[in-house]
């Protein structure tokens, strides 16, 4: 074993996946595969079970999904590396999983050499990301930002605004229906009315603007 040996723990619920990832992983002779996980709550258990460097996360798993699996496992123990390794590239979940503590998100279709330098850097506590995402990420913060009245937040109804709030904590509409008690139905209903008072095409955008006016 290499002196600087990178443990990785594979987090995907698809067998042929993960298989690809582990052939991949185990010709390069400065990385060991310390663990395969099926589920979040696999990976939550695993992570604390193998202590790996870096782990390969893919966002939806069953029994949690790989953003709640990240938060848990970042919060435990704040040195591991999260990968996430995806197909979603909208932005709600390139946004969701940084706030979780991933610190790269890179696609599914990324070449070897891509995934292998992610995680090296991932590994040396770099942020990164696939060069889509990347170049979508920039377009995001560079854009100028219309400057949003007060009263606009005062259209919203309290339910509204408790929404909103979640949605900033990068909670999908299943979850908040979840934390609310109430049907996704609604929620879809409650979020396409705060888009339409906000003036916004996505979440990240809605929360973006909610933080910047101080709604907490």
């Amino acid at each position: 074993m290499f002196m600087d040996t990178i443990r990785i723990l594979i987090a995907d619920d698809h067998p042929l996946f993960r298989d690809g990832l582990r052939a991949l992983l185990l010709a390069a002779p400065e990385m060991e595969v310390v663990g395969e996980a099926a589920s979040g709550a696999e990976a939550i258990h695993l992570a604390a079970e193998t202590e790996p460097h870096v782990i390969l996360m893919d966002i939806q798993m069953p029994d949690g999904d790989g953003i709640e699996a990240t938060r848990q496992i970042v919060g435990a123990n704040p040195r591991v590396g999260v990968l996430m390794v995806t197909m979603f590239e909208e932005d709600q979940s390139v946004f969701a999983a940084i706030r979780a503590g991933a610190r790269g998100y890179v696609l599914k279709g990324a070449k070897h050499e891509e995934m292998l330098r992610a995680i090296h850097a991932v590994h040396s506590g770099e942020a990164i990301f696939s060069p889509t995402i990347a170049g979508r990420m920039m377009n995001f913060f560079t854009a100028s930002r219309t400057v949003i009245p007060p009263e606009t937040f005062a259209d919203l109804t309290e339910r509204e605004r408790e929404i909103l709030v979640l949605i900033g904590q990068g909670k999908t509409n299943d979850a908040i229906a979840t934390d609310l008690t109430i049907s996704v139905k609604t929620v879809r209903n409650h979020v396409s009315n705060i888009f339409n008072k906000l003036q916004v095409a996505d979440r990240a955008q809605a929360a973006l603007q909610a933080r910047d006016a101080g709604l907490e």
